[in-house]
């Protein structure tokens, strides 16, 4: 169907090389997309692009980085011409009491979380409007709607990426540059997996708040992201979607 064809599109996904990031990028590939992988370990990213059928490049990025956020928005745009989809993917988290952050711990997860993809989105605009528009996804989390005792920067620049969803949507509008937040539920990454290492309980809690009875999977989140990034969402914008299980409806 036309509505979902990605046939010529260029996407940049931060933090492509695995976990929700790669899952949403084999979404993209699937539907025709050239998927420019930008992350930090080269490794990974060349076995991510192998997985993707090796349709598309790795720009290495520091999402923490200004002149890095910009720069590969530059080459990507010198490389394949144009730029049609961002994916601020890439993220962070240290878990620990609040009360013990310090403030280098603090900016290191808002810096990744929040401001780099501010940087992205910033540095991409220009190039999008240049080429009749674009569709920016932000990837936020369940942590955009509640509290964690144990995770409060990381809450806290989730939360704060939906507000600047929200502004870029309403700012870019004009230009046809269409923003939304995706929520992702408990989905079985690296990230997560580490999570249950550290937090007691946390595996049977999910369980057994997750209506859908199991984890997410990191390819649960190709068809929001084909929606996100295709003619079929041209007038969804500002939104915060959760991809979920049905976590966030259960009282």
């Amino acid at each position: 169907m036309t509505l979902f064809d990605l046939t010529g599109r260029v996407a940049i996904i931060t933090g492509g090389n695995g976990g929700i990031g790669l899952g949403m990028a084999r979404g993209l590939a699937a539907a025709g997309a050239t998927i420019v992988v930008a992350a930090r370990n080269t490794e990974k990213a060349e076995a991510a692009l192998a997985a993707l059928g090796g349709n598309g490049a790795f720009i290495a990025l520091d999402v923490a980085d200004e002149s890095s956020c910009r720069a590969v928005i530059e080459q990507t745009a010198d490389r394949f011409g144009r730029l049609d989809i961002l994916v601020n993917n890439a993220g962070t988290s240290i878990r620990k009491p609040p009360e013990t952050y310090s403030s280098d711990e603090w900016h290191a997860v808002l810096d990744t979380n929040l401001t780099g993809a501010f940087f992205c989105s910033q540095a991409a605009h220009p190039v999008m409007k240049r080429s009749g528009g674009g569709k920016i996804i932000n990837i936020g989390s369940m942590f955009a709607l509640f509290g964690s005792a144990y995770a409060a920067p990381y809450a806290a620049s989730k939360g704060a990426l939906v507000q600047l969803t929200k502004s870029l949507a309403t700012a870019w509008s004009n230009d046809n540059i269409q923003v939304n937040a995706v929520l992702p539920g408990w989905i079985d990454t690296e990230l997560t997996q580490d999570a249950r290492q550290q937090v007691a309980g946390l595996h049977e809690r999910v369980l057994a708040r997750t209506p859908a009875g199991r984890w997410g999977v990191p390819e649960d989140l190709a068809g929001i992201a084909v929606f996100l990034a295709s003619p079929a969402s041209d007038f969804v914008t500002g939104a915060a979607i959760p991809v979920d299980g049905g976590f966030s409806a259960m009282g």
